[in-house]
């Protein structure tokens, strides 16, 4: 799907990612909590073709996604709710205002885009702890699913 929209993003993203490796999947994952559009799952699952451990990419997607989502949580704080809905649009805004909401501690663990989960769990005054409990649960889930599809992609490489 990012390709029919941001296709230089996403080619930019894999040059930088066969570039530079890990530090690259750490600085997407890490942009990726806060604003920018490129998931860093792909290249988890895909670590392989980049030459990358699938395990330790996971790890390094994981560790910059939930730093990221610490940025994002404290700049929603910090820079107040009319940032954030210029940031995201009012519909977007209003979605996500309402998934969050009804749902609370359990929208950062299912919602989507993460970004916008982090920056509204920050702007609604979700007790950090329990922001951070959800965020941990959720991207080891989804990351941990993408770094099962490397390693069996891994060993059908090897």
């Amino acid at each position: 799907m990012i390709e029919k929209f941001f296709p230089e993003l996403k080619a930019w993203a894999e040059s930088f990612v066969l570039s530079h490796g890990y530090t690259a999947l750490f600085i997407l994952s890490f942009t990726e909590s806060i604003i920018q559009p490129v998931p860093p799952y792909p290249f988890v699952a895909v670590a392989p073709v980049f030459k990358l451990n699938p395990y330790t990419a996971g790890l390094v997607a994981f560790a910059g996604n939930i730093l990221g989502a610490m940025v994002a949580f404290f700049l929603a704080r910090l820079l107040g709710e009319g940032f954030v809905k210029r940031l995201f649009k009012e519909r977007l805004y209003t979605k996500g205002e309402a998934l969050f909401n009804r749902y609370g501690f359990f929208a950062v663990l299912i919602g989507e885009p993460y970004k916008l989960m982090c920056w509204l769990a920050g702007i609604f005054n979700m007790p950090f702890l329990s922001f951070m409990i959800a965020s941990f649960i959720a991207r080891a889930l989804r990351i941990g699913l993408f770094v099962f599809f490397g390693d069996a992609l891994s060993r059908f490489l090897n």
